[in-house]
């Protein structure tokens, strides 16, 4: 059987992960061993991190819409409840765009949700 010698397949895996690693410092970017370690352990953070960032976002929009809402005297909570009981189906991303770039209306949207909730 012949010989294998794998010059070209390991020099094109050995690329991938240092392509990868470019911009890190010292070894991690120019040893494969080290290289590898360092690119595994950023693509789990990179994992993780796309999951805490819908977290954070979702964190965002409650705080513009809570200080929204206390701007016209009613907490996140009773104006999110009066949402359903006025069957307003606005999800929070738009409901904190509409209080940042929209407020006269956000305001009618506070109306109807003191409307419902009153009733």
């Amino acid at each position: 059987m012949p010989r294998v010698k794998r010059g070209t397949k390991r020099r094109a895996r050995h690329n991938k992960v240092l392509e990868r690693a470019k911009g890190f410092h010292q070894s991690r970017s120019k040893t494969y061993t080290s290289a590898t370690q360092a690119v595994a352990r950023a693509l789990q953070y990179a994992y993780a991190g796309r999951k805490q960032r819908k977290r954070d976002f979702r964190a965002l929009w409650i705080t513009r819409i809570n200080a929204a809402c206390r701007s016209y005297d009613i907490p996140y909570g009773q104006f999110m409840h009066g949402l359903k009981l006025a069957n307003i189906e606005l999800n929070r991303k738009v409901l904190a765009d509409m209080a940042v770039r929209d407020p006269s209306g956000f305001e009618s949207l506070v109306q109807q949700v003191k409307g419902a909730v009153l009733q």
